[in-house]
């Protein structure tokens, strides 16, 4: 007969079964998971690895572009400098002589319009003083 040990090793070996069977399956499906996205990170992998050559490019690209603007940058410094020692050496060279002109020129238009008006003044007296002797020469009568 079946004693109370025999019966508790027999109920202990159902339930180690039953618990291998449900480990099996669990590790089937954690299986299926992990070939999932094995598969995943290859389609990942190799839609990537285009992305990544090209982006290398454009980079390369970008950079070369970039020297090429620093050139451009650095000429245009050039340029500036340049023309910022033309501009100071015609001022010290031409600079005070044509401002002297310009004064000058103004100072005998000046002189010119201020005889004029002068002459203007004159001729006007002139005429009010006329003016004012027919006047009394008419009123004389």
């Amino acid at each position: 007969m079946i004693d109370a040990g025999d019966l508790a090793s027999l109920i202990f070996a159902i339930f180690f079964a039953l618990a291998m069977i449900g480990l099996t399956y669990v590790f089937i499906r954690l299986s299926r998971t992990v070939d999932a996205l094995t598969k995943t990170v290859n389609d990942l992998t190799d839609s990537t690895k285009p992305l990544l050559g090209e982006v290398t490019t454009s980079v390369t690209h970008v950079n070369e572009q970039l020297v090429r603007v620093d050139t451009i940058t650095s000429n245009v410094a050039s340029v500036s400098t340049n023309v910022s020692a033309l501009t100071s050496l015609f001022s010290a060279t031409l600079g005070s002589p044509v401002v002297k002109v310009a004064a000058f020129s103004y100072g005998v238009r000046r002189a010119a319009g201020k005889r004029n008006a002068q002459d203007i003044e004159k001729r006007v007296k002139a005429e009010i003083k006329a003016e004012k002797k027919a006047g009394k020469k008419d009123l004389k009568k």
